[in-house]
């Protein structure tokens, strides 16, 4: 079975695929991303893999007859991607060079620019699930990509935000959100020529960081060459600085913002950004997405973003000192 189920409480779909509950996990001995599989190239450095256990298809078949006037079904359509990181299995991000993920941010902008060109797509959601924390059942360093048919409804309420926000104040609300931080300073973790990460003052987990490009800019595919080199250093700074936080591989959800495709222009009032969802609020502590942040969708924050800022600049210190580009007790 694989369709879209539309829920009339939320005025959204639901995607519906019986064949993800095949989906394996990683076998001992083998790794079908990895160079000799058969299954991939024998020589890559980055590489578009397209899903074996999609949620959407470009060729969905016809929905279950089970449809009435209230509960309405849509075919499946759109495109689900891997995009595989690194032909090294354990390699991660932080890992990685900044030359080697510019190769990553290229090919992110090639799918985006290919993806949107399907009149039926409506968005495009590049994404990366880490750590088992997080469901991930294939460790290979790898992230994904969705064209959906439908628009997701947090992206959805999030334009809808900032729309309004530029109607009342003629301004963007991340470019607000950005002087904002960067005024108060004490939530910003790193900063480079084109982007800003920090925690927002809102964010609903202790380390859910936002990646934000300084530019008023909508999508990947605006950036120059330099902009993309800048995302490319600050991914791997950001990420470095997670897994120096409590000195083990730090799970996340890493989700990219961007205009929707083939919909209205929302260049005058949205703007690129990557959000975290981090789901550690301690070494062996989770943060859990539980009843109230689920059935009522009114997040919780264990911890404030003024006391958690600090200890991820700290962790971004100790990665630079591990990466020789501080000297020992030098400042970040």
């Amino acid at each position: 079975m694989a369709e879209l189920r539309y829920n009339p409480l939320l005025r959204d779909w639901t995607m519906v695929a019986s064949n993800r509950q095949h989906r394996p996990h990683m076998p001992k001995d083998t790794c079908p991303f990895c160079p000799g599989s058969g299954r991939v190239p024998d020589h890559y450095d980055v590489y578009k893999y397209d899903n074996d256990f999609p949620v959407l298809t470009p060729d969905p078949p016809e929905p279950d007859p089970v449809q009435t006037s209230l509960y309405r079904t849509a075919k499946s359509y759109g495109k689900c991607e891997v995009i595989l990181y690194s032909p090294d299995h354990t390699k991660t991000l932080p890992e990685l060079s900044v030359d080697h993920i510019v190769k990553l941010v290229d090919l992110w902008v090639e799918r985006f620019a290919e993806l949107e060109k399907d009149p039926r797509h409506q968005y495009v959601l590049i994404f990366e699930n880490r750590g088992e924390e997080c469901g991930v059942t294939m460790p290979h360093p790898h992230g994904q990509i969705y064209a959906y048919s439908k628009m997701p409804l947090k992206i959805k309420q999030e334009l809808e935000s900032c729309r309004l926000h530029h109607q009342e104040t003629g301004k963007c609300l991340l470019c607000q959100m950005n002087d904002e931080e960067k005024n108060f300073e004490q939530r910003v973790i790193v900063e480079n020529d084109h982007f800003l990460a920090y925690l927002p003052f809102f964010t609903d987990y202790p380390y859910g960081v936002f990646i934000v490009s300084k530019q008023h800019k909508t999508a990947i595919t605006d950036f120059t060459a330099d902009e993309k080199r800048s995302l490319a250093a600050i991914l791997r700074d950001t990420t470095g600085a997670m897994d120096q936080l409590f000195e083990k591989l730090f799970p996340y959800m890493m989700v990219m913002h961007q205009r929707p495709v083939n919909g209205e222009n929302v260049e005058d009032y949205y703007h690129f950004h990557i959000e975290f969802y981090t789901p550690l609020r301690e070494k062996d502590k989770i943060k859990y997405y539980a009843s109230s942040e689920m059935g009522a969708w009114a997040a919780t924050n264990p911890q404030s973003v003024e006391e958690t800022a600090p200890r991820l600049r700290e962790a971004y210190r100790r990665f630079l000192q591990k990466e020789g580009r501080l000297p020992e007790g030098g400042g970040a």
